[in-house]
């Protein structure tokens, strides 16, 4: 009967679902939740601030109101929420850096989705002419964003991550494709008598050089640029590979894992902290998977995985698993060692 069409209006709330997008990533261009910060402000102070049309950014908090990123008061004031205040500037697991980082040429990679399905190209790289990670090596400003996106997303698993494996077991642990640093360094601070070396880009790993050296461990750690394709530094007895398979397609993956198992000495093990994709499922871990996934298609050309796919993949490169950890967060970890011909 006429009405009686669920199904039809929550289909035209997810096609909406790119305008809060935008609404969202507009907030964070516009730098909303740091002028809110100090309190509630007039739409037509809010609007003065941030350099917009009154009318307009009322329209907009509006929307925001709605989804609960902001709240308005009977005075026509609006001010923050536990969700609008993820979008300050430095907030502990702060989404401003990914909110503009979809702003910008990875939102607009996501509306090539159509030609990625039937074609299978990267949308990013039909869209710029070359791939995400050359574009990163290129433009220092979208590196520092996406840096700080990576730090403040390892920040929501860290305490999680920390409590589900024993790291200080661990001598020297290895980062393959460690970014700044984040990561790693908290390692270091939790477990004092281990040592570190990360491995990434010659730029990325002199940041993380100065991420070590404001935090006091370069006693005990060392950032080194390398090319993880080729090698990766030996002697670890942990090699820890966090967010990187998702981002290659799995000829690449299978690349990566035989490089790391060729440095790896006689007992090493190999840690991969990523998403797990679980068939059917439909909770918000699931869908906030199954939408990683898109991303990373559409963006880098990689895919979220199954435990199966992973798996697979680690056999291929000689390596079995051990464990897979989940986490409280969508990720989870898998312990692997390298299997039956590795020594």
């Amino acid at each position: 009967m006429v009405g009686e069409t669920p199904g039809a209006v929550l289909v035209r709330q997810m096609i909406f679902g790119q305008l809060l997008s935008r609404a969202v990533c507009t907030a964070a261009e516009l730098g909303l939740s740091d002028l809110l910060a100090d309190g509630p402000l007039q739409v037509t102070e809010l609007a003065d601030r941030a350099g917009t049309d009154p009318r307009r950014l009322t329209q907009l908090m509006r929307c925001l109101t709605a989804f609960g990123v902001y709240s308005a008061g009977s005075d026509g004031s609006y001010e923050l929420t536990a969700a609008g205040a993820a979008l300050r500037t430095g907030a502990p697991g702060s989404a401003l850096p990914t909110a503009l980082l979809a702003a910008g040429g990875v939102g607009a990679a996501w509306t090539g989705m159509l030609g990625t399905v039937r074609t299978g190209k990267t949308a990013f790289d039909e869209l710029f002419g070359e791939s995400f990670f050359e574009h990163l090596g290129r433009d220092g400003r979208l590196r520092g964003l996406f840096d700080r996106s990576q730090t403040h997303d390892q920040e929501l698993e860290i305490d999680q991550l920390l409590s589900a494996v024993d790291f200080s077991r661990h001598r020297r642990i290895v980062d393959v494709g460690g970014g700044d640093g984040a990561l790693l360094a908290r390692l270091l601070q939790a477990h004092p008598r281990t040592e570190g070396v990360l491995l990434d880009g010659a730029k990325t790993a002199a940041n993380a050089r100065a991420r070590m050296n404001r935090e006091g461990l370069t006693d005990r750690c060392t950032a080194v640029g390398g090319d993880f394709f080729s090698a990766v530094p030996a002697d670890g007895d942990l090699y820890v590979l966090r967010q990187i398979l998702h981002d290659w397609d799995d000829e690449r993956c299978v690349e990566i894992l035989r490089v790391c198992r060729q440095a790896m000495p006689p007992g090493a093990r190999l840690l991969i902290i990523e998403r797990i994709v679980e068939e059917g499922a439909t909770g918000q871990d699931a869908r906030f998977a199954a939408l990683m996934d898109l991303y990373m298609m559409t963006v880098v050309g990689g895919a979220e995985r199954t435990a199966r796919e992973f798996g697979d993949l680690l056999a291929k490169a000689d390596f079995a698993v051990e464990a897979v950890h989940r986490l409280p967060t969508a990720a989870a970890v898998i312990d692997a060692r390298p299997g039956a011909t590795a020594d």
